[in-house]
This record gives C-alpha cells, sequence and structure tokens, in this order.
C-alpha cells in the first residue's frame, strides 16, 4: 500500500508506490468467481438478513469511531504488474472498482495512504478500529451501506492475506486497507498492511431511514 512519505523521493514517484501494494487474485479482476474465502473469524451478529445492494459507487466514507468523514473517494484499477493502484492523493480514499461495490454481494475494497511528506493521511487512525466499531458509505444512488467491523489485522506485506481480502463472500462485506508496522527507511515503505474486515449491517435509503 502507498502510505508513507518521508523526504521527497515519494513526489518524484508521482506518489505510486504500487509494488508495495497487494496483488488480487484472478477472479477479483473479472467476473465473480464461485469460491468463498474464509472469514478471518465469524463476526458476533450475521447479516445474512440484509439484502445485498445494486451495483452503485461510493461517494462518501464515514467512520465515527476515528472520526473520519470524507467525500474524497476515487476509482482504483491495476497496475501494468496487475497489482491495485495506490490514490494519488494522501487524503483520497480510493475503491477498486473492479470488484463488489459497497453494499453489493462480495467483497468492497477501499484503500488509503497512512500518511504523507506533510502529517497524517486519510487512513492514518485506521488501526485503531475494534470490533463493533461502524462504518457508513454513501453510494452514487442515494442510498448508504451500513458495515459493522468484525476483524482488525496487520500483515507482513510479504504475507498479505489474498484471498481472504477478495476472494468472493456470500454477505456483502467491506475491506479497509492501509500500511502498518514500522517504516523502512531504506525501502520508503511500511513493512505492514492494517486490514478491517466488516460485514453489512444495514442499508438506508435516499431519506434515511433504515431498510433490510
Amino acid at each position: 500500500m502507498a502510505c508513507a512519505g518521508i523526504g521527497t523521493v515519494l513526489l518524484t514517484l508521482g506518489m505510486a508506490e504500487e509494488q508495495s501494494l497487494p496483488r488480487p487474485p484472478v477472479a477479483a479482476t473479472g467476473p465473480a468467481q464461485p469460491s468463498i474465502a474464509p472469514s478471518p473469524t465469524d463476526p458476533p451478529n450475521s447479516a445474512e438478513d440484509v439484502a445485498p445492494l445494486p451495483r452503485s459507487a461510493p461517494v462518501a466514507l464515514t467512520i465515527p469511531a476515528i472520526e473520519l468523514h470524507t467525500t474524497h473517494l476515487v476509482e482504483l484499477g491495476l497496475t501494468p504488474e496487475r497489482r491495485l493502484e495506490a490514490p494519488r492523493e494522501w487524503q483520497a480514499v480510493g475503491w477498486y472498482a473492479r470488484g463488489a461495490a459497497p453494499g453489493q454481494t462480495g467483497p468492497a475494497v477501499l484503500a488509503g495512504h497512512l500518511d504523507s511528506v506533510d502529517g497524517p493521511a486519510v487512513f492514518h487512525r485506521l488501526g485503531g478500529l475494534r470490533p463493533g466499531d461502524r462504518a457508513s458509505v454513501r453510494r452514487a444512488d442515494g442510498t448508504s451501506a451500513e458495515f459493522t467491523v468484525y476483524a482488525v489485522e496487520s500483515h507482513p506485506k510479504d504475507a498479505f492475506p489474498t484471498d481472504s481480502v477478495y476472494e468472493d463472500t456470500r454477505q456483502p462485506e467491506l475491506r479497509l486497507i492501509t500500511c502498518g508496522g514500522g517504516f523502512d527507511a531504506a525501502t520508503g515503505h511500511y513493512t505492514d498492511n492494517v486490514i478491517v474486515y466488516a460485514r453489512l449491517a444495514a442499508e438506508h435509503d435516499r431519506q434515511g431511514t433504515p431498510s433490510g
């Protein structure tokens, strides 16, 4: 994940450290596949009775527990090496647009920077989330998808849990990804990725009325 910056090297590289981003599996870069990824742990409250939403792009993200609210969302694709792109702006949250949209069945992946040459970036407090915290994604169709966090993990970048993050799920889920661990000045990267797993708990219509 492109996350950190000390000095100007990252700026001269266009702030894109794609070589450190996890590579989605083939199933996450095309049509949905029938394989089901294992969850890191079973959430305390299943969302099986919450109906999935039709596809609609995310336009805002709110996470009250870490005082995050942003409407600066951008679409992410893949680099020529088929690695996930990094958001070009430190305060942007990137949505992996080849995967599920938040609220659709499957894992919707949102990625953001941890910090920058100027200080904290959009996901600098992401690692402080805990099971039970909520994340709300406003969508372009006017609805909101409300997710409940059920796991927060940190993994070395060379042991990224690709299957758990990207492969298909039976329910609408959300993945929030940033950097973590120590900063390696020699490589210009953090050593780990922080991954937040959340599951759809409710959806709200255009008037904010809960449904599902």
